[in-house]
């Protein structure tokens, strides 16, 4: 049995700050495309949801995954980091073999 990915309270409250300061309410999708120095990369982007999108949802927010990217992103967690070297959301994907050093490309 595949599990969804799992998102985390502090990215939910992070898509509700960029929702809030742009006074729209967009759900943040999470993709993965072919492509990328390890093979794969993720696509993070501000959506509307479609109809064969997985919808996760927390703190009045949304989180989509489609059909396709799903399998890639069986049992990962999506999360909000904050570092001194910048802020962006991250995937923690148990099923990358290998990813490079920006965490944006990785490989199966």
């Amino acid at each position: 049995m595949t599990l969804p990915p799992k998102v985390t309270d502090r990215a939910f409250a992070r898509l509700a700050e960029i929702n809030e300061a742009s006074g729209e309410a967009k759900a943040l999708r999470v993709a993965v495309n072919g492509g990328g120095c390890s093979g794969f990369q993720y696509e993070i982007t501000l959506d509307e949801p479609g109809t064969d999108d997985l919808v996760l949802e927390g703190k009045g927010q949304k989180v989509l995954v489609d059909t396709v990217s799903l399998p890639f992103l069986a049992n990962a967690t999506i999360d909000f980091s904050e570092e001194l070297i910048g802020a962006r959301f991250v995937i923690n994907n148990p099923n990358a073999t290998s990813s490079c050093g920006c965490g944006t490309s990785f490989s199966i």
